[in-house]
């Protein structure tokens, strides 16, 4: 007869303990251990004794044949340069965003695009009817994937030996649970076996499963840490519900770079890839405004440019107010430091606010130029020419510090109609100015930017 452990995991690192502790030993985290319920069937083997034949056997790296992986074309320039070229068989690919941020449309869509491929769709959340309604909505092209609303494990690999499909989509993973272990589903132990198992599907029969994930109010993925790590892939689905941008980052790869980035435009029909993000997220409006710098910034491969606002106005409350949005705040209170002693503006008793235009979160520190010129404009109130791009990262002596892949910054620059950018000069050296077109601006400290840009 099954017996019943209750121990306590954690769920940042899936250490086990036989009570409630507060901190876990392993990982340090506070507050994490969480009560599950463990069936334990008696054993009946005996210990195997260690001289049974094995499936592999150990290879020198001579011996191993390297090459270029197979992947699955997704019909989706985005999505394919995030996973690095295409989907890889046997790959398990996790993601993960806020509920309503369009996780299930773009799953959804993507594979009702891949004409000539069998796909499983396999729902825990929504009806059949719900996703024909879905799939009206997003003008399906092809009908050869299979609708399955199912929660158990056990059914839905049944599910698959029917259909033998050649791509497996799970929406969502906290929905899904096997009859092994007695606990609810979306517990622990549940998201954790589960997720092992289907890992182990996905190896043994070179079928790729994409997995969709719920996140908690910290912004992680739901369920034990140990989940990122079993996956091959992790795709974060990001962007705010008010702003019709979406923003498909890569955070782990084990089959490409985690620094790529796709964006996506939210619409009524679905969501439409945004191949050229400089002239979306450039509002072409801003003349006589004071606040504004346009930066030249890279995610992974892609060049583009964005509108860099800024509001500096005297405390009303006596305590200076510090806000930033899509920028490190910490960053622009360093950047208004290094304002304040190098350069000489007193903005201690004004409050300062940051806006990354279009809802993005940018952490290319090449936009460190553009922040502190947004910010001095606004300051003056004085505008800077809508002709002009800045790239430049800032550091503590005020010194503009080179950045990486000059050329194609200056090329998207020149490419979408702008005149004069503003470069750090040590980027010059070896740089062949001669095929651009556009006014290149070296600058060495943050006081000939100024000049250059407020005379």
């Amino acid at each position: 007869m099954a017996k019943e452990k209750v121990v306590y995991v954690c769920s940042e690192c899936g250490q086990e303990s036989p009570r409630w502790i507060g901190k876990c030993p392993a990982c340090g985290a506070w507050n994490t251990f969480k009560e599950e319920i463990i069936r334990k069937d008696p054993a009946n083997k005996r210990p195997q004794s260690g001289m049974e034949p094995v499936k592999s056997k150990p290879m020198t790296l001579d011996d191993i044949e390297s090459g270029d992986e197979p992947r699955f074309d997704m019909h989706d320039e985005e999505l394919n340069r995030v996973l690095g070229g295409g989907l890889v068989p046997g790959s398990l690919v996790l993601l993960g965003g806020e509920p309503g941020i369009g996780k299930s449309t773009l799953v959804l869509q993507t594979v009702l695009r891949m004409p000539g491929k069998r796909i499983l769709y396999v729902s825990g959340e929504e009806s059949v009817r719900q996703l024909k309604l879905r799939a009206d909505r997003i003008s399906h092209v092809s009908s050869d994937c299979l609708i399955v609303c199912e929660t158990s494990l056990e059914q839905i690999y049944t599910h698959i030996k029917n259909t033998r499909p050649e791509l497996v989509i799970i929406d969502s993973i906290q929905t899904i649970s096997t009859e092994t272990i007695d606990s609810s589903p979306g517990s622990l132990v549940q998201v954790r076996e589960c997720a092992a198992s289907i890992l182990k599907f996905a190896k043994e029969s070179n079928t790729p499963v994409i997995l969709i994930g719920h996140i908690n109010k910290e912004g992680s993925i739901a369920g034990p840490k140990v989940l990122e790590h079993i996956v091959d892939t992790v795709l974060q689905f990001e962007g705010d519900q008010h702003y019709m941008y979406r923003i498909l980052r890569s955070i782990k790869n084990r089959f490409g770079s985690t620094a790529e980035l796709g964006i996506y435009e939210m619409r009524q029909d679905g969501l439409r890839q945004v191949n050229n993000p400089s002239e979306l997220l450039l509002s072409q409006d801003h003349e006589g405004m004071s606040g504004i710098a346009i930066a030249s910034a890279i995610e992974g491969i892609r060049p583009f440019l964005i509108e860099t606002q800024a509001l500096v106005s005297t405390a009303a409350y006596g305590m200076p107010q510090r806000s930033a949005t899509g920028f490190d705040l910490r960053r622009m209170n360093m950047l208004l430091a290094v304002l304040e002693k190098r350069v000489g503006f007193k903005l201690a008793q004004k409050d300062v606010f940051l806006n990354i235009a279009g809802g993005l979160k940018v952490n290319d520190p090449a936009i460190d130029l553009s922040v502190i010129s947004a910010i001095l404009s606004s300051n003056m109130d004085t505008e800077i020419e809508r002709t002009v791009c800045l790239a430049g990262e800032v550091g503590l002596s005020g010194e503009i510090r080179p950045v990486n892949r000059i050329e194609q910054r200056i090329a998207e620059a020149e490419k979408l109609g702008f005149r004069q950018f503003l470069i750090p000069r040590h980027n010059l050296q070896g740089l062949n100015t001669s095929k651009f077109k556009i006014e290149l601006i070296p600058v060495k400290k943050v006081e000939e930017a100024f000049r250059t840009l407020f005379g």
